[in-house]
């Protein structure tokens, strides 16, 4: 073939075929699908891996939200002059009181409130069964009072397998209860000193991990584990916080309105607030049982309360403290639970966002990267450029 006819050729297949995006976003897929395919037989290898990290991820997930809790407040107290191990101890030496205070004060009445519900539980299901009862006597016509009755039936005769299962699987559950509290207690155990160490190396870690990596490459890797590293701070800060902000909304609106297990009921609904969206809709179900069980006037306050309690933390709470830090599409963000909810239980409900939010930084630079390497979007590149 003359050089002519060659260059005619290899440039009508690279405009055609290489220089093609969908068939490059092609290509770069189907890499990743044998790649995941080929671990996928393998997986026996990975093994010991995965239950070393099963094993030290409770500790160190607690640790790491202690620290991006803590941390500003050593850097603060560092900034005064203090040195950091100093400011260290004095951060522990508080945690420590506020502990003892929580154990002498604050968990003896949880308990005692925690106690009493579950105690009188059979009672409570007794009264609402007769107040659905009642409702479904008097108060709907006879279009809708079948339907309804076939709904109960099925609750109550799943209600009936799911005790005896229950009983059938209890001492499977003592065993694995026994384990997870085992588990917990090591990693109360352990956490302190990863804390102590991430309070006083965690400046050092960026540095320390882009160290092992080519010249060219440690700022922009630095650049972004900076990014995951200020989008995680600020997500597990700014939930927290507003979790607390819910749970002393909650102590003071159920005190004002006089319901029963109020303090107990803010707590539980300042710790699901945590699961953004889903946690607010879980911490509505036993107050409004509770407000149902007392009558008609009770519930009409409770469902108030949930409505106040919305509009202050919907409008002004979540707004100032957490903005739009994750950028994150309410509609996403719900995806994700839902989809790492059933894929990987409590934790993934617990992470998937905060890990979400870090895949989506890590990609975001990779197709940056991407977008100037491979020569398919000069124009956007150029674009970019310029408006800078």
């Amino acid at each position: 073939m003359e050089p002519k006819e060659k260059e005619f050729s290899m440039s009508w297949f690279f405009r055609w075929f290489l220089d093609n995006k969908a068939i490059t976003v092609f290509l770069v897929c189907l890499l990743i699908g044998l790649n995941l395919l080929v671990l996928s037989k393998i997986s026996f290898i990975f093994t010991p891996i995965i239950e070393f990290i099963s094993v030290i991820m409770l500790p160190v997930i607690l640790a790491g939200l202690l620290y991006y809790l803590l941390n500003p407040l050593v850097d603060m107290m560092e900034k005064r002059k203090i040195n950091r191990l100093v400011a260290i101890t004095i951060v522990f030496v508080l945690i420590t009181v506020l502990l003892i205070w929580g154990l002498a004060v604050v968990i003896p009445n949880l308990q005692a409130q925690i106690v009493s519900f579950f105690r009188n539980m059979p009672s409570y299901l007794k009264q609402s069964k007769k107040i659905i009862d009642d409702l479904l006597d008097s108060r709907l016509s006879e279009e809708f009072r079948p339907q309804i009755e076939q709904v109960t039936e099925n609750i109550s005769s799943q209600l009936t397998t799911w005790a005896s299962n229950f009983s059938a699987r209890a001492v499977n559950w003592a065993s694995h209860f026994v384990s997870a509290a085992s588990q917990v207690i090591v990693a109360v155990i352990i956490m302190p000193f990863i804390l102590f160490y991430l309070l006083r190396d965690g400046k050092n870690l960026k540095g320390y991990i882009t160290q092992f990596l080519p010249k060219k490459l440690r700022e922009p890797v630095g650049q972004v584990l900076s990014d995951v590293n200020s989008q995680l701070a600020n997500y597990v800060r700014g939930q927290i916080t507003v979790a607390i902000i819910v749970a002393f909304m909650f102590m003071i609106l159920f005190k004002i309105i006089g319901l029963r297990y109020g303090v107990t009921l803010a707590v539980v609904a300042g710790v699901l607030n945590l699961v953004p969206y889903l946690g607010s809709f879980l911490a509505m179900l036993p107050a409004l049982v509770l407000g149902l069980i007392a009558g008609p006037v009770m519930l009409l306050k409770v469902i108030i309360v949930f409505i106040v309690e919305q509009t202050i933390e919907g409008r002004f709470v979540s707004p100032l403290i957490l903005g739009s830090q994750l950028s994150i599409h309410p509609i996403t963000i719900l995806f994700v639970l839902l989809t790492s909810g059933s894929m990987f239980g409590i934790w993934g409900v617990l992470l998937g966002i905060p890990v979400y939010a870090s895949a989506k930084v890590v990609i975001t630079a990779i197709f940056k990267w991407y977008k100037v390497v491979s020569g398919l979007y000069d124009d956007e590149v150029e674009e970019e450029v310029s408006e800078k």
